[in-house]
């Protein structure tokens, strides 16, 4: 699968760029993002989230840094955790100062609103010394005042146009190391935004949808925009922005990822959506097998059909499969019927060959 994707969606070859371990952009994989909602300044509960992340898949996590408090804390926080940090910062350049001699892996500014060209002079100077990329990151909720003046609200074309201001400040420093976000809570206007861009500048590009809403919803919506740049070939780090707890992002973004091919994660449960002529708890079943198969680190396509029109076929196509009948299924392996199984036993039986697999 991976293959025929890269094949018809040639991915789209960005500059480089290190985040501590990670580097986002030229030949590696997509990587996944995610941001702290605890208080910065509570270290313990900062460090305590960030342990969760890390344990889900997150690969990079920004926190905020409003204030001198937060900033200080960054201190603390980098001491506790070797998770690639990323600082967000706005209107104090002080604060971005602070911020890389804590030791953080990137930071997120707008050059345009930390202060005059003076201080963002100083912010380039330091970043460079210390190597420390900067991502420039533009959000459709705060484009600039002309910006919105000429187009009348935001755009796709303002929001490129921002991105390309803020990286021509920092190019006129001798700086690129840079990362580019444009995100925006309409889909089809970021996805558009994104397009413009991928084509204008070498750099590598930070996928999201923001504001993207509730876990379900939110997912969705992400899950439509991002997927469409991803599968053109574009984007190479993700973060899949939902209300409340972050730890939540880290599956819908793997999710995205193995569904495109461009990630493996462990298992992956195919199940068939039930008609009338199921004769098995296929929805009971497929929770169970997911429930219970998800610390398997190794990629396994795992199918749970209840039908005789599309069961065996898509079970044959799976690693392991069921494809039920009248309270029975057939059980297949790599393609191959390997014996029938009552309903009762199918989630122990799929379980335990999944895990030997």
């Amino acid at each position: 699968m991976l293959e025929k994707i890269q094949n018809t969606y040639p991915r789209r070859r960005s500059q480089p760029v290190k985040v501590g371990n990670i580097v986002i952009g030229g030949s590696a994989p997509v990587s996944i993002q995610s941001m702290t909602n605890t208080d910065p300044c509570d270290v313990k509960a900062t460090l305590s989230q960030i342990k969760k992340l890390q344990k889900a898949g997150c690969q990079i996590v920004r926190l905020a840094v409003p204030d001198k408090k937060a900033a200080t804390a960054l201190v603390r926080i980098r001491q506790g955790t070797k998770m690639p940090l990323v600082a967000d910062i706005h209107f104090d350049h002080r604060l971005a100062l602070m911020a890389l001699d804590a030791g953080v892996d990137k930071l997120r500014i707008n050059p345009g609103n930390i202060g005059s060209s003076s201080m963002v002079r100083e912010v380039v100077k330091a970043a460079k010394v210390k190597k420390v990329p900067i991502r420039i990151g533009v959000n459709a909720g705060s484009l600039e005042k002309d910006i919105l003046a000429r187009d009348g609200h935001p755009t796709a074309r303002g929001m490129v146009d921002s991105a390309l201001r803020h990286v021509q400040i920092l190019e006129d420093q001798g700086f690129d190391d840079i990362v580019i976000s444009l995100k925006g809570s309409d889909v089809p206007m970021t996805i558009e935004a994104y397009r413009k861009i991928s084509k204008m500048v070498p750099y590598p590009l930070h996928l999201g949808i923001t504001e993207a809403g509730t876990p379900a919803a939110g997912a969705i919506r992400s899950a439509v925009g991002i997927g469409t740049l991803l599968a053109e070939g574009i984007g190479d780090t993700v973060r899949v922005s939902l209300s409340g707890d972050p730890v939540k992002e880290i599956p819908a973004a793997r999710e995205i990822l193995q569904s495109l091919g461009l990630g493996n994660f462990g298992p992956v449960v195919h199940a068939c959506p039930t008609c009338g002529r199921c004769k098995i708890d296929v929805a009971r079943i497929a929770a169970q097998v997911e429930r219970r198969i998800a610390g398997i680190k190794k990629p396994l396509i795992v199918a749970v059909m209840g039908c005789v029109v599309n069961g065996p076929g898509e079970a044959r196509e799976a690693d392991l499969g069921i494809a039920g009948g009248d309270g029975l299924g057939l059980l297949f392996q790599k393609g191959r019927i390997t014996g029938r199984v009552k309903e009762k036993e199918m989630v122990d039986q799929l379980v335990a060959l999944a895990k030997k697999m």
